[in-house]
């Protein structure tokens, strides 16, 4: 299993617009997507390109009535219709697409987590049975959540960053690729979590590069690189030094220009900031605390991050 494995919580996580962290989030079975078939007629091949605008503002609402609903194994597949038309997507099509993965992988990634912690109990209990079923189980959730990493990994790859042309949407989408690699590398072992180690921390590289030249620092979504980078140099990398490095440049270098942040994204980008100040704080005592034994059940506490 992978590193800090025994942490029963997951990281904290923050939606743009819906903030929401991943232990909370509800996920349907898979078979609940199989079932959905789109309403709607779709134009014949000689159909106008207004048409076509149709079919996707179809998607998209689809998508919204799939999130009021709560069915996101469909609001998922509505945006990846939309995200594969090699278009460039609205910031409220690219929020939409975020939230519908973010909420179908965020359940699996709490699932995963408990499931792990109670493995490892069992271990020390010497109860080969139940971790041998329980192993079974973990794996079962392991292969859901490779499905959907690789699934929104491949729309990146040959859609949406193909496409992206403002530096805003490239710094968004080469981050969610980092998130998602991210995600691999928790549960990944040997060489595969070193690959998906290395894809994730070339891919925030990669935003990074676009961020610094193209978003001013209080921008929430160079924030949220920002805290989702250090939590991959913390959890995955377990450099803390990095991460508290990498945090507090990112959260002084906001307070710094605090006076020109726009009303429209305040309440984004001070709530990054705030989770920023929050890892910074969890890991500086981790820091301290180091040298002393620590009860597994007591360090539950798990750094915060963007986006589940």
């Amino acid at each position: 299993m992978a590193a800090r494995a025994n942490n029963p919580l997951p990281s904290s996580e923050f939606n743009f617009f819906i903030y929401l962290p991943s232990r909370l989030a509800s996920t349907l079975s898979s078979s609940a997507r199989h079932s959905y078939r789109h309403p709607f007629t779709l134009p014949p091949p000689h159909t106008n390109t207004i048409a076509m605008a149709q079919s996707r503002e179809d998607s998209v609402y689809l998508a919204k009535l799939a999130e009021q609903a709560e069915r996101y194994e469909e609001m998922v597949e509505n945006m990846k219709r939309v995200a594969s038309s090699d278009q460039e997507l609205t910031v409220e099509e690219r929020n939409l697409l975020s939230v519908a993965y973010k909420n179908v992988i965020g359940a699996r990634r709490a699932s995963w987590r408990i499931v792990s912690s109670i493995e490892q109990k069992e271990e020390s209990k010497g109860n080969e049975v139940q971790v041998k079923m329980i192993k079974g189980y973990r794996e079962k959730i392991e292969s859901e959540l490779a499905k959907i990493c690789e699934d929104i990994l491949d729309v990146l790859d040959k859609h949406l960053i193909p496409s992206a042309a403002s530096g805003e949407s490239k710094v968004f989408y080469h981050k969610m690729m980092g998130d998602y690699h991210r995600y691999l590398a928790e549960f990944a072992t040997g060489d595969k979590r070193k690959e998906s180690a290395d894809k994730s921390l070339e891919a925030y590289k990669a935003a990074s590069d676009v961020a610094v030249t193209e978003l001013p620092p209080t921008h929430p979504i160079r924030l949220g690189l920002a805290l989702n980078f250090s939590v991959f140099y913390y959890e995955i990398l377990n450099s803390p030094d990095r991460a508290c490095h990498l945090a507090k440049q990112a959260f002084d270098d906001a307070i710094a220009e605090l006076d020109t942040l726009s009303e429209e994204s305040y309440k984004d980008s001070t709530l990054i900031m705030q989770l920023l100040r929050d890892n910074l704080t969890l890991w500086t005592s981790d820091m301290q605390e180091s040298d002393k034994p620590v009860d597994k059940d007591d360090a539950a506490d798990a750094p915060a991050e963007e986006g589940a």
